[in-house]
């Protein structure tokens, strides 16, 4: 390796606030997108991403994520590149790439680690590499940190630093965008606590949290979403014994919620690549360590139970209604993770569709939000339109998109036409009128 004697100067935030210095932002989805976005009308900067479709069309104004509006685009100034070489020209550089688990949910490392290859190759003395991708403590120093060093030849701590602000993006969500939630922000030693700080301040106007270390700042992201996780999961729990004692689940809440430090989480599948995810990051992290998690887990067993528990109470409401199980078509409106964004990762809408499939049920899917040959590519799945669906056995509602809770018990009578027997809704969200389909003569079940 080769390693310089003498400290370099760090670039100071006055030279990215006259734009000296550029910041490059290294993978543009849910979350490096907008943050790129808000620091191009700040500063000088570079907007990469390994994909060539993906820069062809945000170069054309069009966001896939449906994060920002061609007008949002238009009124940032922000240089798309797929050529890792550019990287060379920032100083300030901020990885926003995902962190996904692999299929023994453990945390899949492989995209951070590519990225920090690709910045190592062309990183310049003076430069601040910024982590923002879910991990577990110790990733961006243990993990990160020895490769950027291995690949540049450079020393950190020497001739670059080290920081880690955890993102916060809510994908969907055009309230609390990335300028209005507090920034966690952390460094290798003060000096780049301060830098990052500053950078930050740019455009968060909801201020900067300074965490004591980037471990902290690590631990604190992580556990974020593993909390939700638990509350998701005691709903979902509370949601099955509730059904077994036939009180509907929502009622239920809206008693309790009348109570002021009652917290309001509903039930629902948890899938996505930030709920469903990062509590696996932790809890791998402990095994590590020598510690089996035992709530964090229970949690994670009965959300990810949710897909096959809602189909098997399909199953039971069509034996109800007097429908054959076998043969019998199931419309499940909704295949994103989430509503009203067109993001399918780890989407758990697909363990309700594998789920009765193998009760032999002819599973017919609609969404349209969803990417049709994304669905096809990732899943298998051939989103087909309402028209083309003709008449169902029962309908599952499992994504709230708008276009979805809007649709009148009429709408669903007519879906549920196929034979002489009584049609089912399954209300996953449970965000329908359950007593107007119920008055139509369906079979209606909530979540």
């Amino acid at each position: 390796m080769r390693f310089h004697p003498r400290e370099v100067s760090l670039i100071t935030f006055a030279q990215i606030q006259k734009k000296q210095k550029k910041i490059a932002v290294v993978g543009l989805g849910y979350v490096g997108l907008p943050l790129a976005a808000a620091f191009g009308r700040k500063a000088e900067v570079i907007g990469f991403d390994i994909s060539n479709e993906k820069i062809g069309e945000l170069r054309d104004g069009y966001d896939a994520t449906g994060e920002l509006t061609s007008e949002d685009l238009a009124s940032t100034n922000i240089d798309y590149t797929a050529d890792a070489s550019r990287l060379a020209e920032a100083s300030f550089l901020i990885v926003t790439v995902p962190t996904p688990i692999d299929d023994h949910k453990k945390p899949d490392l492989t995209p951070v680690e590519s990225a920090s290859r690709s910045i190592g190759r062309h990183l310049t003395p003076g430069s601040v590499v910024v982590y923002e991708s879910t991990v577990y403590p110790g990733v961006t120093e243990d993990v990160c940190v020895p490769i950027l060093e291995q690949e540049s030849g450079l020393r950190c701590g020497v001739d670059f630093k080290v920081g880690y602000s955890p993102e916060r993006i809510n994908p969907g969500d055009k309230v609390h965008t990335v300028d209005k939630i507090i920034k966690v922000v952390s460094g290798q030693d003060a000096e780049t606590l301060d830098m990052v700080a500053k950078v930050y301040e740019l455009v968060v106007t909801a201020g900067v949290y300074r965490a004591a270390s980037i471990k902290v700042a690590e631990a604190a992201k992580v556990i974020e979403n593993t909390q939700r996780d638990l509350n998701i999961a005691l709903m979902n729990e509370l949601a099955i014994i509730f059904n077994r004692l036939e009180i509907p689940t929502q009622a239920v809440l809206e008693a309790a919620g009348t109570k002021w430090n009652f917290l309001k989480f509903t039930p629902g599948l948890v899938g996505g690549h930030c709920i469903g995810v990062d509590p696996f990051y932790l809890t791998y992290k402990a095994e590590e360590i020598g510690y089996h998690p035992q709530v964090i887990l229970a949690g994670r067993r009965i959300n990810d139970g949710m897909g096959k528990y809602v189909a098997e109470t399909t199953v039971k409401q069509l034996i109800r209604a007097d429908k054959a199980v076998k043969g019998a078509r199931v419309l499940v409106l909704g295949l994103t993770f989430k509503e009203n964004v067109p993001d399918i990762r780890n989407t758990k809408v697909v363990d309700i569709i594998a789920e009765l499939q193998d009760f032999q049920v002819e599973v017919l899917v609609h969404d349209p939000v969803a990417e049709v040959g994304e669905a096809r590519k990732e899943y298998g799945i051939e989103l087909q339109s309402l028209e083309e669906i003709g008449p169902v056995d029962g309908v599952i509602l499992a994504v709230a998109h708008n276009d979805f809770i809007n649709m009148s018990s009429a709408q669903f009578k007519q879906l549920c036409s196929n034979g002489n027997k009584q049609g089912v809704v399954i209300d996953v969200k449970a965000v329908l009128n359950g007593d107007d389909i119920s008055a139509s003569g369906l079979s209606y079940w909530a979540l």
